[in-house]
């Protein structure tokens, strides 16, 4: 595929995707050790025998220095022995070629505790992405400055911007929730357990089987909404409405924001485990009403609550709404919400062919991606169960699990023929995370796996033409959080919403990549932009097989309204 080029306008003439092939068209290819993302993740010791030791650790894609291509970090565990000495989290700079070096210590960072999940998002407004990370203890906020020396620092300031949160947290999200345009801050915590004394595993089962204890029985511990001040710092709020008796029960395990019902706010979905999930309705001024259960995705379209681990945003039924997809565990079902005109959801899992297939597998990260730029977002898995005991061939399941990746076709997703040694093989899956890491625009993709190797797949999948568009947001927001980029051809409107959060506890890069197939381009298309102070930008023809940066402020050949 073409290496990409960078352009700030231009005008050429492209056409609609060209119907999808008959043959299966999406091909990865490992390249961990080509790479040098050499990180051997921990989390507790295998096999695993307590809840603290069973999500791992999360990915952040996201230009920390600025030059224009994408670094990784990895929230990286510990062990029950000394949960705040593990062997730290990492940062690689990526070298401009898809292979990366480690900079953790040019850069800064020192964070030995136990890493759960990571946020990205620029709170200071300088033009430069800082990291939240989530942690067994205190979380870390890493603000990105300038080094006197040259380069940038990662330093922390958590206890100084008031986010040092202590307790066992998972996921968070950076957005701008009170419109002010700054980036606030939803993080997501789980439950108590003490290292010195882990609950007993006596009365808990799984399929006839002792298993570690928890979530249920467990001591659930609440969520935490910052607002930002403008200056540095973050107060504690407690919303309106939206946090009550119910919603202080549950045990939060990942957290997606943004606008599902079209009124110009970002609204909050939480997944939760074992436990109905939540939907914050926004109202303005940081007041939120909670409606999951009136919207129908407290629970999957049967009324059973669902162990939610991996939160996904597609728009299936190309209605121009965002619909919700949640990975759960095992022997059920993963469920797509999709997203009514009347603001409702409604469970389509069978009808879209997500959910018997899904069935024997525990699902973590996720992602809906054009992987193979014919015009539809096609769906990768990670799976992994969290109970060892699955091992037993007795019990008819298994503890390491197959990824799982889906083409779309039509109204469906069928699974994709996959004879690579890569997908043949279990992996204890986690987090992931989806970008562009090699500089050819295609959308690649990483996974953490539970004490083990991180997975690199190089996307391998035949030359496509496509439009790819980076927005730069009107600071303070300078990662235009909470935009909706569409890309309008004779054959439909493609959608990309610009969401707070990620999958599971990792966030994805933010390009908008959409495809166009791979016959000549002909005809005409329309590219528009609602930003997130709902100002719209128009581009008529905008470059196919190009990378177009839009800014917020405007330029030649686009429209603001």
């Amino acid at each position: 595929m073409q290496r990409r080029q960078l352009l700030l306008v231009a005008g050429l003439l492209w056409g609609p995707p060209e119907a999808a092939a008959l043959e299966p068209s999406l091909r990865f290819a490992p390249m961990t050790e080509s790479a040098g993302l050499d990180l051997v993740m921990t989390s507790g010791t295998m096999p695993s025998r307590e809840i603290l030791e069973v999500n791992g650790g999360g990915i952040a894609m996201f230009d920390y220095d600025n030059d224009g291509d994408l670094d990784v970090f990895l929230a990286n565990g510990a062990t029950l022995d000394d949960p705040a000495a593990g062997p730290g989290s990492r940062l690689y700079a990526n070298r401009g070629n898809g292979t990366f070096e480690d900079a953790t210590v040019r850069v800064g960072i020192d964070l030995r505790r136990w890493a759960m999940g990571v946020a990205v998002g620029d709170f200071d407004g300088d033009g430069w992405d800082d990291l939240y990370v989530t942690c067994y203890g205190p979380n870390v906020l890493l603000q990105n400055r300038a080094d006197p020396r040259g380069g940038r620092r990662l330093v922390d300031v958590s206890s100084a911007a008031g986010v040092a949160d202590e307790q066992w947290s998972t996921s968070a999200a950076f957005a701008d929730l009170d419109g002010d345009g700054d980036l606030d801050l939803y993080v997501v915590n789980y439950l108590e357990f003490g290292v010195a004394h882990p609950p007993s595993r006596a009365g808990n089962a799984f399929k006839g089987v002792s298993v570690m204890a928890g979530p249920r029985g467990l001591t659930a511990q609440p969520d935490t909404l910052y607002e930002n001040l403008g200056d540095g710092t973050f107060r504690s709020v407690e919303p309106a409405a939206g946090h009550g008796e119910s919603t202080d029960l549950d045990y939060g395990l990942g957290v997606r924001v943004f606008d599902f019902d079209g009124d110009g706010r970002l609204d909050i979905f939480v997944g939760n485990d074992s436990t109905e999930d939540w939907l914050f309705r926004n109202l303005g001024g940081l007041s939120f009403e909670e409606l999951a259960a009136v919207a129908g995705v407290a629970a999957n379209g049967s009324g059973t609550t669902q162990a939610t681990m991996g939160l996904g945003l597609v728009d299936a039924d190309a209605n121009g709404r965002p619909d919700l997809f949640a990975t759960v565990f095992s022997d059920d079902t993963n469920t797509l919400h999709l997203n009514l005109e009347d603001g409702f959801f409604d469970d389509r899992s069978a009808q879209f062919g997500l959910a018997a297939i899904s069935r024997p597998y525990l699902g973590w990260g996720c992602g809906f991606f054009d992987f193979d730029l014919d015009g539809d977002e096609d769906l990768f898995l990670a799976n992994g169960h969290v109970y060892p005991e699955m091992d037993d061939p007795q019990v008819g399941s298994t503890w390491a699990q197959l990824p799982l990746l889906f083409e779309r076709r039509g109204r469906r997703f069928e699974e994709a023929t996959c004879s690579d040694a890569w997908c043949q093989q279990r992996y204890h899956g986690r987090a992931t995370a989806f970008g562009d890491i090699d500089g050819d625009t295609d959308i690649d993709v990483l996974m953490t796996t539970l004490n083990g190797p991180v997975l690199a797949l190089r996307n391998d999948s035949r030359p496509s033409h496509f439009a790819a568009v980076r927005l730069v947001g009107a600071r303070p927001n300078r990662r235009a959080l909470g935009s909706l980029v569409e890309l309008e051809t004779t054959a439909g409107v493609q959608r990309r919403w610009t969401a707070g959060g990620g999958s599971f506890q990792s966030v994805d890069a933010l390009d908008a990549v959409f495809g166009l197939g791979s016959a000549p381009v002909t005809g005409s298309l329309t590219l528009r932009v609602r930003w997130p102070d709902s100002a719209v930008t128009t581009i008529e023809n905008p470059p196919a097989d190009r990378l177009l940066v839009l800014t917020r402020t405007g330029s030649m050949g686009q429209r603001t309204e």
